[in-house]
């Protein structure tokens, strides 16, 4: 068991038979009534951000989710097939399961599986991944002075908005947990 006192970024807890990670908490201390906990937490199940209040000193379980180094094989399909680096057993995830993650997703990439009591939550991806540039329009001449941006496909898929002057083939650094090109490599 664990005590709202002894909330922290990145927690995880078990709370109404979810699953949470905590992202941000405040202690409140009023001047009438008794002091309490606002923290938002994300649902490690569904991805969704929710905010809830607890009463100081409220307790519940610690979630301990396992996180396993891992490489990404193969896509079969609407699967995904990943390896333990340790123990070298395969697991498969679905397109679902990765929501976002599987447009950052390149074989033979380091990652982390994350799962809950034999349960899979998904994948944690390194912060920036190293993306070819598939498909982009051509940047028209004299509008690099505005710092346009325009839309590019990468090798896996995902989209991203790039500055006028990358061209298809380039590669280029996408931080994965915001989506955003960062630089060209």
């Amino acid at each position: 068991m664990i005590s709202t006192a002894d909330f922290r970024a990145g927690l995880t807890i078990e709370h109404n038979g979810n699953l949470y990670q905590v992202l941000e908490y405040q202690h409140v201390m009023r001047g009438r009534g008794s002091a309490f906990v606002r923290a938002k937490l994300r649902n490690l199940r569904t991805s969704t951000v929710v905010e809830q209040t607890f009463s100081a000193g409220e307790k519940m379980e610690q979630a301990f989710v396992e996180r396993r180094p891992s490489q990404f094989l193969y896509r079969q399909g609407d699967e995904y097939i990943f390896m333990d680096t340790e123990t070298y057993e395969q697991t498969t995830l679905s397109a679902d399961w990765l929501r976002d993650a599987h447009g950052y997703l390149k074989e033979g990439q380091d990652l982390t599986l994350l799962s809950y009591r034999d349960e899979s939550l998904g994948v944690e991806l390194p912060t920036t991944v190293e993306l070819k540039v598939a498909q982009t329009d051509p940047g028209l001449r004299g509008d690099t002075a505005t710092g346009g941006t325009k839309v590019a496909t990468l090798e896996t898929g995902a989209s991203v908005r790039v500055p006028l002057f990358i061209t298809e083939g380039e590669t280029i650094r996408v931080n994965t947990h915001t989506g955003e090109y960062i630089e060209r490599v």
